[in-house]
């Protein structure tokens, strides 16, 4: 792994569902606003679906909530929803048109997103539809944005995506989050409604250090978030 490099001013970090973002990035992106860089957020969902026993219009609210207040403990003010249905997100046209659409407003020099790959490692369990799903329309759309003749309706395009980084299990590179680590699980205590759905005894302290210890020993830190690079160009 190779220290990811930071000689960029603004980034949009998109996933699915509120919380997906708090479970490790987020530690980076306080790092990265304590740097002065911008990074605003943009969820495919509100999370609607995500809470059993609480129905969708009572759920999506209280995430959305959780969500902003979340995002405001690691220094982000934009967070954007783009309101496709949880648990039936699709990969297709539509999709990759509102992330262009996005990219194209918010002019992010790097996008940050989740894993498409699908299981979580190679014995780890199925990861989610709607990750994967979003995952790979992100890498797609950054394209989608830089090209005038796609999407021509949805705003000027956007030639200034150097690179995008996918939350990786088999990461190429690294982000120091020694320093902001408390900030991200700061961060993840806010999914209150969320995290108490799931029942048992989660504790977001003892989740994000074990996983930020692992990835850090192999970047050679005490704590660190893994992503995998691809090269927009």
């Amino acid at each position: 792994m190779q220290p990811m490099p930071e000689d960029w001013n603004r980034a949009v970090a998109v996933v699915a569902h509120p919380d997906d973002l708090e479970y490790g990035a987020a530690s980076a992106v306080a790092r990265w606003t304590g740097q002065g860089k911008e990074v605003a957020y943009l969820l495919a969902t509100r999370g609607e679906a995500g809470i059993a026993g609480l129905p969708p219009d009572k759920t999506g609210p209280l995430r959305v909530e959780e969500e902003r207040r979340s995002a405001a403990i690691v220094g982000v003010r934009e967070v954007e929803f783009l309101d496709h249905q949880d648990g039936l997100v699709e990969y297709g046209v539509p999709l990759r048109r509102d992330l262009a659409a996005a990219f194209r407003r918010l002019k992010p020099d790097v996008v940050i997103t989740m894993s498409f790959d699908l299981t979580w490692g190679e014995q780890g369990p199925v990861n989610h539809a709607d990750h994967r799903a979003v995952g790979l329309a992100v890498l797609d759309a950054c394209r989608d944005a830089a090209n005038e003749w796609v999407f021509p309706d949805a705003g000027a395009h956007w030639t200034g995506i150097r690179d995008a980084y996918v939350g990786s299990t088999d990461p190429t590179h690294f982000v120091d989050v020694t320093a902001s680590i408390d900030a991200g699980i700061a961060s993840l205590r806010e999914h209150r409604a969320y995290l108490d759905g799931l029942g048992g005894d989660f504790d977001p302290d003892e989740f994000l250090r074990n996983m930020a210890g692992f990835t850090g020993l192999g970047a050679g830190v005490e704590y660190a978030v893994g992503f995998r690079h691809y090269p927009m160009g």
